[in-house]
């Protein structure tokens, strides 16, 4: 593979973070409300293998100055890859480069927690709900 990962706040950015968030969230998962006003203000991060669009997240700063993680998504083929990973990464080491906050804060599918441990997340609080799915607060020091 070769990958390279664009991040961004502009719209070509976003476009391409919206076919995968589509096919991913919308098409496989039948989420509703997957676009929200957050994308306006938030980094988006599009990744590449070679010319292939093949995943997608999103990174900004809450009025609480801590870093949110997330959309993070990645066409099926090539799941089970450390795409995910890689793109978690890539928006921390962005994040950390260019703001100011106090820690990483990512709200996780209960299926995708484990995932979300392996790179160093803390599960935070009580599951809630996100339109139907399950979802646990995580965290990361700095």
């Amino acid at each position: 593979m070769n990958l390279r990962i664009i991040i961004a706040d502009d719209r070509k950015t976003f476009d391409y973070a919206i076919q995968i968030r589509h096919i991913v969230f919308e098409v496989e998962q039948h989420f509703k409300d997957e676009f929200d006003d957050i994308d306006s203000y938030a980094h988006h991060a599009a990744v590449f293998d070679d010319d292939k669009l093949i995943g997608c997240g999103r990174v900004y700063i809450d009025e609480n100055k801590n870093c949110h993680i997330g959309r993070i998504a990645v066409i099926k083929e090539y799941r089970g890859k450390d795409i995910g990973s890689f793109i978690v990464c890539e928006l921390e080491k962005f994040a950390a480069d260019n703001f100011e906050f106090n820690e990483y804060v990512l709200s996780a599918q209960t299926r995708a927690k484990d995932f979300y441990a392996k790179l160093g997340y803390i599960e935070r609080g009580e599951i809630y709900f996100e339109e139907y799915c399950e979802h646990i607060e995580m965290f990361k020091s700095r």
